[in-house]
């Protein structure tokens, strides 16, 4: 048996992030976590996911049939760390600027801390998900079987929430993170001498006007009352002073809520471009993917979530009023799956935002998460099969 130490999970926690790997690539997370699983006597399946995602799990001593999911992602971002500090990435232009390292710290605290003690009934299953970020691990995962490979009721997930106080939660009924598409789009012109533009065919003039029109579809054609975001992020165009380019590439992203205004948004998106790139006569080459639903709380779950904070001696405020976040979740897919939640714990005022080169996860918040997801564990399954979800 492993007993869980504030001392333990910041050895745990560090060490992981010294070692990012990113989306699919998480082959020495993937070794440490089951490392850890193996010492605590924990049983698991590994190589799931596309190849390191492990679920594992622990077993009641109150007998049942009964069972849920709790979830971590384990993979990190190609981001340069700026922070000066002992555990910094060893891995240059990779880091853990989401915090993904404290989650997994988290869960394997959770899961050691329930094995020393399985004071409830049925069975808890611990998700270590691959490639969270942008690549769909989550969707991939359930795809694979998760849920008929691991049948369980329910399913949860965390992510720390930096500009909230630690010792502070929030839970939403519903909405929680949006939907996520990205996009690139390639417009071909003519090039030509920048002393002569009249001999081209100007794509980066196109592409300028392409940008401030493509923001009249969330500013104009948006209801008021939803939510949507359209973002170019990458505009790639030209390698000289005087030469007007043959071609520019836009890249970015479309975050909303509605599944209708989603769709409404892309049509829309497709249109603009094609009247541009005909008023100019350019070509337009369109590559629109459909990332990742938006994350939606099972509201009865929710509730029994903010409950299980309230009775935590850590926790001082249960925020159930925030707005949801236009940031992204592959949760998402799990949620699509079976009911659940997924919950908002608060990294400190004074952290860095998420994917930040100066975040890091704040160890204070480890002990919390781990007492959080023991909690939930034993509220939600009892100590008998007759005790209700």
């Amino acid at each position: 048996m492993t007993t869980v130490t504030p001392t333990l999970l910041r050895e745990w926690r560090h060490a992981f992030h010294r070692r990012p790997e990113t989306a699919f690539e998480e082959h020495r997370t993937s070794a440490r976590i089951v490392e850890i699983l193996e010492d605590a006597g924990i049983e698991m399946v590994t190589g799931l996911g596309g190849g390191t995602g492990v679920v594992a799990w622990v077993d009641g001593r109150h007998g049942g049939e009964r069972a849920i999911g709790l979830r971590a992602d384990i993979d990190a971002l190609d981001v340069l760390e700026a922070n000066d500090v002992d555990h910094a990435s060893a891995a240059p232009g990779k880091m853990h600027a989401c915090g993904h390292d404290g989650h997994t710290t988290m869960l394997l605290g959770a899961a050691c801390a329930l094995a020393e003690a399985p004071d409830f009934a049925g069975r808890v299953y611990f998700i270590f998900q691959p490639a969270e970020e942008n690549e769909g691990g989550g969707r991939v995962m359930v795809e694979e079987g998760l849920f008929t490979r691991f049948p369980m009721e329910a399913v949860y997930g965390v992510h720390n929430w930096p500009g909230l106080a630690v010792g502070e939660a929030a839970v939403h009924d519903t909405a929680v993170m949006a939907a996520f598409d990205v996009f690139r789009v390639k417009l071909t012109g003519h090039g030509c001498h920048a002393a002569m533009p009249h001999l081209g065919k100007d794509v980066v003039l196109a592409a300028c006007q392409l940008v401030n029109q493509l923001q009249g579809i969330v500013s104009r054609e948006t209801p008021a009352h939803q939510t949507a975001v359209m973002s170019v992020t990458q505009f790639h165009a030209g390698d000289a002073y005087n030469v007007m380019p043959e071609t520019v590439e836009l890249c970015g992203t479309v975050r909303c809520f509605d599944p209708e205004l989603r769709d409404h948004l892309e049509t829309r998106f497709r249109q603009a471009i094609a009247a541009m790139a005909t008023f100019h006569g350019l070509e337009a080459d369109i590559d629109y993917q459909s990332r990742y639903p938006a994350t939606f709380n099972t509201p009865a779950h929710a509730a029994r979530c903010a409950e299980v904070l309230e009775t935590l001696p850590d926790i001082r405020r249960v925020h159930r009023d925030l707005p949801p976040s236009m940031a992204s979740e592959d949760f998402a897919f799990m949620l699509q799956q079976r009911p659940g939640a997924y919950i908002w714990l608060g990294n400190g005022e004074d952290s860095a935002s998420l994917h930040n080169p100066h975040y890091d996860f704040n160890d204070a918040l480890a002990p919390i998460g781990v007492a959080y997801w023991a909690a939930l564990a034993r509220t939600l399954l009892g100590n008998s099969e007759r005790d209700a979800p």
